[in-house]
């Protein structure tokens, strides 16, 4: 599922419906909102947050930019 958003004036969105069914959240549900560089990442509040977030960043960049990070080490 993919959807755009808008920040509202007072810098609220609103989750689209199928984000929610799909995340099976409630009202008053926390959700947890990672951001790293320019992604973000917004998920129910885990219980184990390290479990909950390890390898979360797989796949969002490629492995040549992975390659040339690693190098300038």
């Amino acid at each position: 599922m993919q959807t755009t958003v808008r920040l509202s004036s007072k810098n609220q969105i609103v989750l689209p419906r199928e984000a929610r069914e799909a995340m099976h959240l409630k009202g008053r549900d926390e959700l947890l909102v990672v951001v790293k560089n320019d992604v973000t990442i917004i998920m129910p509040k885990p219980e184990n947050y390290r479990s909950a977030l390890s390898g979360m960043g797989k796949g969002v960049y490629p492995k040549t930019h992975l390659k040339k990070e690693r190098e300038s080490w």
